[in-house]
């Protein structure tokens, strides 16, 4: 997929070293996106020199001999790169954050850059003042001048902070080390600038005598600079870590002020380096502490209501596994995402599986599209239950990985009934039939599965009644291949089975009468009417009871019987005198409304025989 870069915003720009399609971008002619692989790599390159100027623009201040040699023509090399760069600013397309559009105008981009600071300060940091003090020095003595106008060039480092911004947001580079790296490089550059400063301040007071360094060595000045910025980096990282060996200390007013000020300075930086350093090692095991102190309360929890240690051991598994799998959890993950973009996710995990299970063969890729967006992925370790037998059927699941055992309880004995694994389904039948799980399902080993809701299942399959059909089809399929262990654990399905078998030569029957009838009225085809709402009606599962709804009786006799709504009232009366053991001659709802169309009956819904 490629970025739509002209709809990012300037402060959402890519991250170091990520690849944008150029293709993608229209822009004019000799403009530059702002983050073109070339042109960030470029970028890069000029923090490499930012780097190297902001070292050697304190080192010339403070050591005459060091601006004098190799380090000016390096400097001349340097500022001819970043001149380089001045000019490329003027083809840079820029973002406009009122509107978040790229800007590739020239004129605009010339305007933008010409009326900012930028450009002021971006010039002035690269004249060569260095060669200018050379030339000048010895006309007209302006030597100190040009050396404190050098440090315009430390202006640069905006571009070392922009660096490190990137590379923190650069999932490619660990966060903990390029935020090390950013702590050592401000370390380094304080202590290095303080040296040279304090260098600076000897090397310009008289008599030297009376200076930190000129105490010990009176003959500093005639040294090599490297003796002298040795020294003067001794110095600012014995001050910079309160060691203080008493060596080098004031001997003058201005050296006592700095001395001061840069010990205030040394208070804020060791308290900002241990804040991040904790910051940083606090959030490697944050982790840790959440999981030390969430199996600390379960322990807890389990020990003041004296649960059994089975049911311990289970907590403690499920707890740990959880943060294994942190990572791993979809809604964790995917909380914060749109939900287009979190439907094309779930697809692209769940679908193949989806698509295995028998309930879903053969229906729409519209449908199966609807069910996989709403599947929640969830991890259980070994030896858990996942359904427990006689718990409401609130949702059910397919398995993914790992495997699971089906068992039951009789009398407090347990009963081993199935084994499933990836691809198969569990507590769709308590689902489906809208009755108490009859099974529990423990897993085996640690497995992978999706779960469903009940609610949002219905939901979809209620409005596409095609795909209804299909689903229960296959479900009636499925219920015929059950092993008779698990159909005597379901005595209702034995009748219901029976049941289907009788109605589909009912109802071919009705359907041939239907076509004689249709060809005696004129229609030549001999073609039945398929609007009919009736031959939708087998699909539909209601509970009917023999007594009216607002009459009390015992519990044994308040249980209903689960049945498929037939295609006729006269046939709902047969099939109700079947199953009641008594003909009734009204059918009630709840709520004591007749019932006068099956076709505005729905799923579930309950029938009163009287």
């Amino acid at each position: 997929m490629k970025n739509k870069s002209a709809s990012v915003s300037s402060s959402l720009l890519p991250a170091f070293g990520t690849v944008v399609d150029d293709g993608d971008l229209h822009l004019k002619r000799n403009v530059i996106a702002p983050y073109d692989r070339r042109y960030r790599w470029w970028q890069t390159f000029l923090v490499g020199l930012v780097i190297y100027s902001a070292w050697a623009s304190i080192l010339e201040l403070t050591f005459d001999k060091a601006a004098n040699g190799v380090l000016l023509f390096i400097d001349l090399v340097v500022d001819f790169f970043f001149a380089i760069d001045i000019i490329l600013t003027f083809f840079v397309a820029y973002f406009d954050t009122s509107n978040f559009i790229l800007v590739d105008d020239h004129l605009k981009i010339a305007f933008r850059y010409v009326t900012r600071f930028w450009l002021f300060m971006d010039v002035a940091s690269t004249i060569p003042f260095p060669l200018i003090n050379k030339i000048l020095i010895d006309e007209w003595h302006t030597g100190q001048v040009f050396s404190l106008l050098n440090l315009l060039r430390l202006w640069r480092l905006y571009r070392v902070g922009e660096l490190f911004k990137r590379l923190e947001k650069d999932i490619r580079f660990s966060y903990f080390w390029t935020r090390l790296l950013k702590l050592i490089c401000v370390t380094l550059f304080a202590v290095h600038s303080a040296g040279c400063f304090y260098y600076w301040l000897a090397a310009r007071h008289k008599p030297s005598e009376h200076t930190w360094i000129g105490r010990l060595i009176g003959d500093f000045k005639q040294k090599g600079f490297w003796h002298g910025y040795i020294c003067s980096i001794y110095w600012s990282i014995v001050t910079l870590t309160s060691v203080g060996y008493g060596e080098f200390y004031s001997m003058n007013e201005g050296e006592k002020i700095f001395n001061s000020i840069y010990m205030l300075f040394n208070m804020g930086l060791i308290a900002y380096i241990i804040g991040n350093i904790t910051n940083l090692v606090v959030q490697s095991v944050v982790k840790t502490f959440a999981m030390r102190d969430s199996i600390n309360e379960v322990m807890r929890y389990a020990s003041k209501n004296q649960l059994p240690e089975g049911m311990r051991e289970q907590m403690l598994a499920h707890m740990q596994l959880k943060f294994n799998t942190a990572e791993l959890q979809q809604e964790e993950v995917l909380k914060d995402l749109p939900k287009a973009i979190r439907s094309s996710i779930a697809q692209h995990l769940f679908w193949k599986t989806a698509e295995k299970t028998y309930l879903f063969q053969g229906v729409s890729d519209d449908f199966l599209s609807q069910l996989v967006s709403e599947m929640k992925a969830e991890y259980f370790p070994p030896r858990i239950e996942i359904i427990l037998q006689n718990e409401i059927p609130t949702d059910f699941y397919i398995l993914v990985s790992g495997a699971v055992d089906v068992v039951t309880y009789k009398n407090g004995t347990e009963q081993f009934l199935s084994n499933l694994e990836s691809a198969d389904m569990a507590g769709e039948i308590g689902v489906i039939f809208n009755i108490p799980q009859p099974f529990t399902v423990r897993t085996k080993r640690l497995s992978q599965v999706i779960r469903i809701s009940n609610h949002q299942f219905k939901q979809m399959v209620q409005s596409e009644s095609t795909d209804g059909k299909i689903i229960i089809a296959n479900f009636m399929e499925y219920l015929r291949g059950l092993e008779k262990d698990m159909l005597q654990e379901l005595p209702f399905l034995t009748e219901l089975l029976a049941d289907q078998n009788v109605q589909p030569t009912a109802q071919n029957e009705e359907k041939q009468n239907r076509e004689t009838m249709d060809s005696t009225d004129g229609n030549p085809t001999g073609t039945s009417n398929t609007s009919d709402p009736s031959l939708s009606a087998g699909t539909i599962r209601v509970i009917i009871y023999g007594y009216h709804p607002s009459k009390k009786t015992i519990s044994g006799d308040r249980l209903g019987k689960l049945i498929f709504l037939p295609n006729s009232i006269a046939d709902l009366f047969n099939l109700a005198e079947k199953k009641l053991g008594k003909r009734g001659s009204t059918i009630l709802m709840a709520d004591g409304s007749e019932v006068e169309d099956l076709s505005a009956l729905r799923e579930n819904d309950h029938l009163f025989i009287v």
